[in-house]
C-alpha cells in the first residue's frame, strides 16, 4: 500500500470517530498482506486518556501478531503525527515505517526521535526507518475544522482549530537511505 492510500485509509477511520463525536484521529497498522489494526480515538467513548487512535490499533495489531512475524514491513498510517507514547508502543511492535497527515506540535514525537540515540539500536526495538509526514493534510485539516465547530470541550475544540488552521506540514519526513 503506497503512503497515500494506507493515510487516506487512517483518515476514512478518524471520519467514523468524528461522526460518534469523537476527535477525529484515526490510525491503521498493516503488513504487505493485510490490516493488522484499525481505531480511532475513543476518548469520550470510554472516558479515558490512553485511547489514542494510533495505540488501540497499535494493540490490535499486535493481539492479531502475538509473537509470529508480520508478512512484510510494518507500517502505521495516521492523520496525525504520533504522540511520544504511541511511537514508544509502534517502536515496540516493530513498525518500520510511519506516515501522517499533520505534524501535531503539542507533543508530536518525530523530533524526538531524531535525538534518541540508544547505545546499541536492536533489531525488534529500533527507529522507524522511514518515516513521512504531509501526506493529504488538507483532508485531515478539514476534519479538525469541523471537529472545532462542533459541540466537543472547549478546550480541545480550539486545539482542534489551532491544527486545522496551521499552514506548516510539520518535520522534514525520515526516508531510508537511497530513497528519494
Amino acid at each position: 500500500m503506497e503512503p497515500d492510500e494506507a493515510v487516506g485509509l487512517a483518515l476514512s477511520v478518524a471520519g467514523e470517530g468524528l461522526s460518534a463525536g469523537e476527535m477525529p484521529i484515526g490510525a491503521v497498522v498493516f503488513d504487505d498482506e493485510r490490516i493488522l489494526g484499525r481505531a480511532y480515538t475513543q476518548e469520550k467513548a470510554l472516558g479515558r486518556r490512553m485511547v489514542h487512535a494510533d495505540l488501540l490499533a497499535i494493540q490490535q495489531a499486535d493481539e492479531m501478531l502475538g509473537f509470529t512475524h508480520p508478512a512484510g514491513t510494518l507500517t502505521l498510517a495516521v492523520n496525525l503525527e504520533p504522540c511520544l507514547m504511541c511511537m514508544g508502543a509502534a517502536i515496540t511492535l516493530g513498525v518500520r515505517r510511519v506516515w501522517f497527515a499533520l505534524p501535531s506540535p503539542d507533543d508530536g514525537a518525530v523530533a524526538l526521535l531524531d535525538s534518541w540515540s540508544p547505545p546499541q539500536e536492536l533489531s525488534f526495538f529500533a527507529k522507524p526507518d522511514e518515516i513521512r509526514g504531509g501526506i493529504r493534510s488538507d483532508e485531515a485539516r478539514a476534519q479538525f475544522a469541523v471537529y472545532a465547530a462542533g459541540d466537543g470541550p472547549p478546550s480541545m475544540r480550539a486545539w482542534a482549530g489551532d491544527l486545522a488552521s496551521r499552514a506548516d506540514d510539520g518535520p522534514p519526513s525520515r526516508r531510508p537511505p537511497g530513497d528519494a
